[in-house]
C-alpha cells in the first residue's frame, strides 16, 4: 500500500482535502495503482469560476509568444520523460507497452502540431470597396480564444487524446477544465503537470474528476462554458449535447462499426497484416477499429482463415511486457459483454474460426467470426473488443449497401489492386475518410477525423480543433484616405 499514489484535488485555489476518492485499478491484475480525489458541486463551481474570471480579464490573456514558449517547453519535457509516461499509460489503461510507446510519440508530435498550427494561424480579410456602401474601408481579421473549454476525454488513448483536447486549448489561449476518464486519469494528471511545469499557470488548465454524473453534467452544461469537447460513447455525448447552455459550441467524437470491402483482386500479403493490426490493436478498443470485413466470395474463406491464423499468433497478456501485442479489456464487465455478443453470433450461425473465449486477467482471445447473421450485435453495434467479422459477398453494390446500412459512419477502407474498383467503392462508402489498401484505424494527428451520423459532430485533428476553439473578429476601418 505504501507504493499507492494519492492525488489530491487539482483545482486552482482549492486547498481542502476531499473526503471522496476513486481507486484507479490496473485492468490486468485489478491492483490499486493510485487514488484520486473527486470533486463535489462546490469544487466544480470553483473550477468554472476561476476559468471564467481568467477569460473575462482580457488584459491577462496569454500572448501567442507565451503560448508557443509553453508548448515548446512541454515538448522538451515530454521527450525526456517519454518512457516513463508510456509505462504509466500502459499500466493504467492496459494498452501494450509497444503501442503505448507509439502513442507517446504521437502525443509529443500532437503538441508539436499545435505549435506549427499556431505559428501559421491566419485568416483572410473581407474585401471592401466592391460597391458604393463599402467604399473607403478595409478590414482587419483577428483570431481570439472562444472562451472557457471543458474537455471530457476517453480511456483508450489517455496520452494522445489529452494532447488533442488540451493542446489546442492552450494554443488558442482558452482556459480549459479537463475531465479525464475515470479509469485512466493518471496520464492526464501527468501531462497537465508538465504543462504547468513548462510555464502554464495552474489556473489555465485544471483537472477534475466529479464525484458523480450529476456534478459532471453540471460542469459540462454550465453557461460559462464556451466550447465542449467530448470523446466517448454516443449515448453520453449526444445526451450532453442536448443539455448544453445556449451559445455553447461543441465537438463530439464517438465510435463506429468500421467496414472494410475487399475486392477479388485484393493483395492479401498487404491486407492480412494490416487488418490484423487494425482489428486487434489495443484489444479492439479503438473507435475506428476494423470490425466488419466484406470479402468477395472467391477469396472470402481464404481471407477469413488467414486472418484467424494471424490472430492465433498474437501474444495476449501483461501490457507491461515488451512481447505483448494484445492486452486486457478496460474492465471485467467488458469481457462478459463481448463473450455474450460472440455467443449470440455463433448461436445465429456464425462460424467461429478462432478465439471466442475469455482469458485470465480481464483478457479476451482475439476472435474471428465468419458470416455472422446480419442482425446480431456483432454486425450492428460497435464491439470495442478484439473481435473481427468476415462476410462473403457476390454482389459488390449489395456489400456497399450493407456497409452503409448502420446509423454510424466514420472511417472505412477498401482493398483492391484495381484503381477503378478502389475508387468506385470509395466514392460510394458512407464515411468521412476511406483508406485504400490500409486498415480503417489509420490516422495521423494533423488530418481531419470526423464521425458522421451518430458517430460524432464536428471535425477532430489538431488544426481543426484549434479552429473550433477560436473565433474570428473583424475590425472595419473607415477612412477617406482609403481609395
Amino acid at each position: 500500500m505504501a507504493d499507492i499514489q494519492h492525488i489530491p484535488l487539482q483545482i486552482a485555489g482549492v486547498t481542502k482535502a476531499s473526503e471522496h476518492y476513486v481507486d484507479i485499478l490496473s485492468p490486468f491484475d485489478d491492483q490499486i495503482i493510485a487514488t484520486v480525489a473527486t470533486a463535489d458541486a462546490e469544487d466544480v463551481n470553483k473550477a468554472l469560476e476561476t476559468a471564467s474570471a481568467l477569460f473575462a480579464d482580457r488584459n491577462g490573456w496569454l500572448s501567442v509568444e507565451k503560448r508557443l514558449s509553453i508548448l515548446e517547453r512541454a515538448i522538451a519535457i515530454m521527450t525526456d520523460r517519454a518512457e516513463e509516461l508510456a509505462i504509466g499509460s500502459a499500466h493504467e489503461g492496459g494498452k501494450p507497452l509497444m503501442d503505448s510507446k507509439v502513442e507517446m510519440a504521437r502525443c509529443i508530435d500532437s503538441i508539436r502540431i499545435c505549435v506549427d498550427a499556431l505559428r501559421n494561424d491566419t485568416c483572410k480579410p473581407v474585401p471592401m470597396g466592391l460597391n458604393p456602401a463599402s467604399q473607403h474601408r478595409f478590414t482587419i481579421m483577428n483570431k481570439e480564444p472562444i472562451g472557457v473549454v471543458v474537455a471530457v476525454s476517453a480511456f483508450n488513448h489517455p496520452l494522445n487524446l489529452i494532447s488533442h483536447q488540451v493542446g489546442p486549448a492552450i494554443a488558442a489561449g482558452c482556459p480549459v477544465v479537463v475531465k479525464p476518464a475515470e479509469n485512466t486519469p493518471l496520464s492526464c494528471f501527468r501531462l497537465v503537470g508538465i504543462f504547468h511545469e513548462a510555464g502554464l499557470p495552474a489556473e489555465w488548465c485544471q483537472v477534475i474528476l466529479p464525484q458523480n454524473h450529476q456534478f459532471a453534467e453540471a460542469l459540462v452544461t454550465d453557461p460559462r462554458v464556451a466550447f465542449f469537447s467530448f470523446i466517448g460513447s454516443a449515448k453520453v455525448g449526444w445526451y450532453l449535447r442536448s443539455k448544453l447552455s445556449a451559445g455553447t459550441r461543441c465537438a463530439l467524437e464517438h465510435g463506429g462499426v468500421a467496414p472494410v470491402i475487399m475486392a477479388e483482386d485484393a493483395n492479401l500479403n498487404v491486407a492480412i497484416p494490416a487488418l490484423t493490426k487494425g482489428g486487434f490493436y489495443h484489444a479492439g478498443q479503438v473507435c475506428v477499429s476494423v470490425q466488419r470485413i466484406f470479402v468477395h466470395d472467391t477469396i472470402a474463406q481464404e481471407v477469413a482463415d488467414k486472418l484467424a491464423a494471424a490472430a492465433k499468433k498474437l501474444v495476449v497478456g501483461d501490457p507491461l511486457s515488451d512481447q505483448t501485442e494484445v492486452g486486457p479489456l478496460i474492465r471485467a464487465t467488458e469481457v462478459v459483454r463481448i463473450s455474450s455478443w460472440v455467443q449470440q453470433a455463433v448461436d445465429g450461425g456464425a462460424e467461429l474460426l478462432c478465439g471466442g473465449h475469455s482469458l485470465p486477467n480481464n483478457c479476451y482471445s482475439p476472435t474471428v467470426l465468419f458470416n455472422p447473421p446480419s442482425d446480431c450485435n456483432m454486425s450492428t453495434l460497435e464491439v470495442f473488443g478484439p473481435v473481427v467479422c468476415v462476410y462473403s459477398f457476390s454482389d459488390l453494390d449489395h456489400a456497399i449497401d450493407v456497409a452503409n446500412s448502420l446509423d454510424v459512419a466514420f472511417q472505412a477502407s477498401v482493398y483492391s489492386d484495381n484503381i477503378d474498383t478502389a475508387m468506385y467503392i470509395s466514392d460510394r462508402l458512407a464515411a468521412s475518410a476511406v483508406m485504400i489498401n490500409e486498415h480503417t484505424a489509420f490516422r495521423v494527428d494533423w488530418m481531419p477525423f470526423a464521425g458522421l451520423r451518430h458517430s460524432g459532430l464536428g471535425t477532430g485533428g489538431i488544426p481543426y480543433t484549434l479552429e473550433d476553439m477560436q473565433v474570428e473578429k473583424m475590425i472595419v476601418i473607415t477612412s477617406r484616405g482609403i481609395r
